[in-house]
């Protein structure tokens, strides 16, 4: 069995480590460079506090100042190409999804769950742009609004997904979006069942997407694939006759070839 994740408080919890990951990850595109301020009030850090990790971070190179504002190097790459790099069965997913693309002219991508979101970690783009944000890997998008999102969550164990269920707010993103937790439930035993997922315009106006889950050969879940396209474009016949058995031969190959 797993060893039981560590919490806050802790004897082997390192404090210092959680908190200089916190002040990476408050910079993002809507705070591409703070000021020391900024970057306290966004950790809920005291001034004092957030100052000694950004001259750390500055000193190890991965936060460079420029008068009073801070922002990230590129050296904060490097994590990423780590854990990409520690996953080789994504180089082979990447050509599969260009693939697709090339295809279908559709996006494709594969995504994982972190908590209550999905993060794209590879991603194959179209020409056309389906959302006002622009999708790459490291976007975050919530779960629950999803078709990537719905599949994982498919994936938990029923104590997991009851409190993913009980905490996760649900949010009106558009008239079709699900804010009532029972039929949530009743969706994601849904995809549970029928082995896959579609998120027609729940999300974003105009956004329709199929998604399923993909395994390794020896049955470890890698993330979900999808396919998204424009509910103007492609109606949902379409996705579930070419698009859905599309992403499932994608699926079939992978579980073939990653070991």
């Amino acid at each position: 069995m797993d060893e039981p994740i560590l919490k806050p408080g802790d004897r082997d919890y390192v404090g210092a480590l959680a908190s200089g990951l916190e002040v990476l990850q408050a910079f993002d595109g809507q705070h591409p460079r703070m000021t020391l301020s900024e970057v306290a009030a966004r950790t809920g850090m005291d001034r004092a506090k957030a100052r000694r990790f950004l001259l750390t971070l500055h000193a190890l190179g991965f936060v460079k100042r420029r008068g009073r504002q801070f922002e990230l190097t590129p050296r904060v790459l490097q994590l990423g190409y780590a854990y990409q790099a520690s996953n080789q069965y994504r180089t082979v997913i990447q050509q599969y999804l260009e693939d697709i693309t090339a295809e279908l002219g559709e996006s494709s991508s594969l995504a994982v769950l972190d908590g209550d979101e999905v993060v794209y970690v590879v991603r194959s783009a179209a020409r056309h742009r389906l959302m006002a944000i622009t999708l790459s890997v490291g976007t975050r998008l919530p779960a629950a609004y999803t078709s990537m999102g719905r599949v994982l969550l498919a994936q938990l164990p029923g104590e997991e997904f009851s409190a993913f269920l009980e905490r996760v707010p649900l949010e009106r993103y558009t008239e079709t979006s699900l804010t009532d937790r029972d039929a949530l439930r009743g969706e994601i035993e849904k995809v549970r069942r029928q082995g896959y997922a579609i998120v027609d315009q729940e999300l974003d106006l105009g956004l329709r997407s199929v998604a399923v889950p993909v395994f390794s050969g020896i049955g470890e879940l890698l993330g979900a694939l999808n396919i998204s396209t424009n509910a103007a474009r492609v109606d949902m016949e379409t996705l579930l006759t070419t698009y859905l058995p599309r992403l499932q031969a994608v699926a079939d190959k992978v579980r073939q070839n990653a070991r």
